[in-house]
């Protein structure tokens, strides 16, 4: 997000890949094609997998009935998108698959802002609705648009809601959640804001120190020089975050939906004695 305007162009091997010249209006410190020329940014194209590892972990775990039948929901779902359009983007740095990516990342952090907005009643299918519609209409906005100050811009709004929402959930619901899961959802909630911040401080450090990365790297060679490829830690932290996250959303939903459903109970007994 930060920083998009940054470009390290002039590679000495950028014009050599299979999916050469690059089309992309950024791009980060790895040396494009050093590797494969199937890969354009190696490290950041297969540190993605972390994505669809996550979110196969969710879909074939527990609950699961078989390869043909996973177990799914929005946000699973956007990780796995995400993974993917992340994947095809630094793989060919072209334009196309930087939009993919782009609105992967929106579609993640819209899932998760659905998810913690989801009450566990019936107002959630009018919630579900708005948010379907107005994603794609959103998209087609951008993708017309091009600029990214529309993309940061949605994305920041959108967690910004995350967070009202998040404090409203775990401070000032009543009534509250019993407090042994307030403790441990705020607990592991600041365990995955963590991580999170780690993520996107080596993020911009690889922006920022490029050169000197660059440096290093030449001077370790590979494989160690792996190591450096900051953004690509990027990719994994963040992954193994939203992952923790989603799962603190899905239990605070069934939380919900078991206290929608008891209120439920109580409002029909509440008609039967009347009657």
């Amino acid at each position: 997000m930060g920083h998009h305007n940054r470009h390290f162009a002039g590679d000495p091997h950028a014009l050599e890949g299979v999916w050469s010249p690059p089309t992309m209006r950024i791009s980060f410190c790895e040396e494009d094609y050093a590797v494969s020329r199937y890969f354009a940014e190696f490290i950041s194209t297969l540190t993605n997998l972390a994505y669809v590892y996550y979110a196969l972990v969710y879909m074939y775990g527990p609950g699961s009935k078989g390869l043909f039948s996973p177990r799914y929901d929005f946000m699973s779902i956007s990780l796995l998108v995400l993974g993917i359009g992340s994947f095809a983007f630094h793989a060919t740095l072209r334009q196309s698959m930087q939009f993919a990516d782009e609105l992967a990342m929106l579609g993640l952090v819209w899932s998760l802002l659905q998810g913690v907005l989801a009450t566990g009643t019936k107002r959630d299918r009018i919630l579900n609705w708005s948010m379907a519609v107005g994603f794609p209409l959103f998209s087609a906005f951008y993708i017309s648009n091009g600029k990214i100050i529309y993309h940061a811009s949605a994305f920041g709004l959108a967690l910004v809601l995350i967070t009202i929402r998040g404090h409203y959930l775990f401070l000032w619901r009543n009534p509250p959640f019993p407090e042994a899961k307030r403790v441990s959802w705020k607990k592991r909630g600041r365990r995955t804001l963590w991580l999170l911040l780690i993520g996107y401080a080596l993020w911009n450090i690889d922006l920022e120190f490029c050169t000197e990365l660059r440096s290093l790297r030449v001077k370790m060679g590979l494989p160690w020089a792996w190591v450096l490829e900051l953004h690509g830690w990027w990719h994994v932290l963040t992954a193994v975050s939203a992952s923790w996250f989603m799962d603190i959303v899905r239990e605070v939903q069934e939380e919900l939906r078991d206290g929608a459903s008891l209120a439920g109970k109580d409002s029909e007994s509440e008609r039967l004695k009347e009657l």
